[in-house]
């Protein structure tokens, strides 16, 4: 049973973070943290499957639920990736009503989608659970997209009314960056889309995610009605806690670098 499922119909808040670096270890590290759920990411971090399906292994003891990013709006990933064994899935570069029917069909079996059927990969316990795993998956995947240009803003009300969709995810970035403000989503006219996109979500069936890496953006978001979070990234956090571990240093003993 998918209880990060559970906890977005019930309205409760939910905190997760990115694997970007395609590590085992960092995966098994994190998901002893205490997160919600934790998500690979196939869209921007060089991963493939295999590193997908270790990552979920090294999650294997704890309490966290799998997600994973796909690379593309793809059915022959999307099978892929589910077939690893994730309870949810998001989907990038959604903009219209089609677009995000076919990222749903893609995630559930016939007759609901087109998932392509076996019970032999990870996700049906490489045949062990087959049965109980094909009858039940349709209703435990998490099914996300992200809204992330400015086309699938101005389509937004149609793909809230797609059926099986859970949550919108938006993409803060490439959405400044689609409007001509590149890598500036604190632009105003940014702001004034995230803003519609709020609105829009909130006032619907479906969850709102986004990044928050700071206490004072999850808050911000939380505050606003926001149910996802991306509170951490593995890669990004090393780094802070080298460039933080190195300043220390520095800063002890006066040395340059």
């Amino acid at each position: 049973m998918n209880l990060v499922k559970q906890k977005l119909q019930q309205g409760k808040r939910t905190v997760g973070g990115f694997l970007q670096t395609l590590s085992p270890v960092a995966a098994e590290i994190m998901s002893q943290s205490g997160f919600d759920w934790l998500i690979v990411d196939l869209e921007h971090a060089p991963g493939d499957f295999a590193n997908l399906q270790s990552q979920l292994q090294a999650m294997n003891g704890s309490a966290v639920v799998p997600f994973a990013r796909a690379p593309w709006n793809d059915e022959v990933a999307i099978k892929r990736i589910l077939d690893t064994g994730v309870l949810g899935i998001l989907i990038p570069y959604v903009n219209t009503r089609a677009e995000a029917e076919a990222a749903v069909a893609a995630c559930k079996y016939p007759p609901e989608g087109v998932r392509g059927v076996a019970g032999s990969p990870r996700a049906a316990g490489y045949t062990r659970n087959a049965m109980s795993y094909l009858h039940s998956a349709n209703a435990e995947i998490i099914v996300m997209i992200a809204v992330e240009t400015a086309e699938a803003v101005d389509h937004l009300d149609e793909i809230l009314s797609v059926a099986g969709l859970d949550g919108i995810f938006i993409g803060p970035m490439d959405l400044a960056s689609s409007m001509g403000h590149l890598g500036n989503p604190a632009h105003p006219e940014a702001l004034e889309q995230i803003a519609i996109i709020e609105n829009k979500v909130l006032a619907s069936d479906k969850f709102l995610g986004t990044v928050a890496t700071t206490a004072d953006k999850a808050k911000a978001c939380f505050d606003r009605g926001y149910q996802w979070l991306i509170v951490m990234q593995d890669g990004a956090a090393l780094r802070d806690a080298g460039d933080n571990a190195v300043a220390a240093f520095r800063n002890a003993y006066g040395e340059v670098p």
